[in-house]
């Protein structure tokens, strides 16, 4: 990571992006700055009634968003090297999914107001996972009770929609990884492939793909 001091990790949800953003994290030896969804008290209940809680969570999740781009652009979290689990901008693409027009309209009126700036990372990972991965994925966390269950198609809307995010984004340099075929999170060879990868980049945009 000697060239890198900024590392994000993004993906939808059962992407693996919390366990791989720890895992480089540790692997590199610098902080982590994970999502901390367990602190929001509206998600369980956004879960169960999306209409009637999507702004608050959304809020919610704002506020978290600007406390930590405020210690980053202070100086407090850049001050070393740090991978991180979420990407500020996705705070728009999750608002866009969950809120009514006019919930919407206010959010944006809302957003700029609180979350004013945050630092550019020196590199996104994108994970990506087919429909029927990322369904045997949910069905496992489900099953051990690591997560709830979730909205009927919330997940096919999320996936789609950081499908055409990414498929534009050019804030940062990119590194779209599918993760089909991968075990970046047990798998040291896998991992070590992904290792490779981020080390032999080169330009804005790369693909790392296993295959099978």
């Amino acid at each position: 990571m000697t060239q890198l001091r900024y590392v994000v990790v993004e993906g939808p949800i059962a992407s693996g992006k919390a366990a791989l953003a720890r895992r480089l994290a540790d692997h590199w030896a610098v902080r982590l700055l994970a999502e901390a969804a367990e602190q929001n008290p509206f998600l369980e209940r956004f879960y169960r009634n999306p209409p009637y809680h999507g702004l608050a969570t959304q809020l919610s999740f704002l506020l978290q968003r600007a406390d930590a781009a405020r210690a980053m652009l202070e100086g407090e979290l850049l001050a070393t090297p740090l991978v991180s689990d979420f990407l500020f901008e996705k705070d728009a693409l999750f608002a866009e999914l969950a809120l009514e027009d006019d919930e919407l309209a206010l959010y944006r009126r809302i957003a700029p107001a609180v979350l004013r700036a945050h630092p550019v990372p020196d590199l996104v990972i994108y994970l990506q996972a087919s429909p029927e991965t990322v369904q045997q994925r949910l069905e496992r966390g489900v099953a051990s009770g690591a997560m709830s269950p979730l909205p009927a198609g919330y997940v096919q809307r999320v996936h789609a929609a950081y499908s055409t995010f990414f498929h534009a984004y050019a804030g940062a340099p990119l590194l779209i990884v599918n993760t089909d075929h991968l075990d970046l999170v047990e798998g040291d060879d896998d991992f070590g492939l992904l290792l490779r990868c981020i080390s032999e980049m080169r330009g804005q945009r790369s693909y790392f793909n296993k295959g099978i």
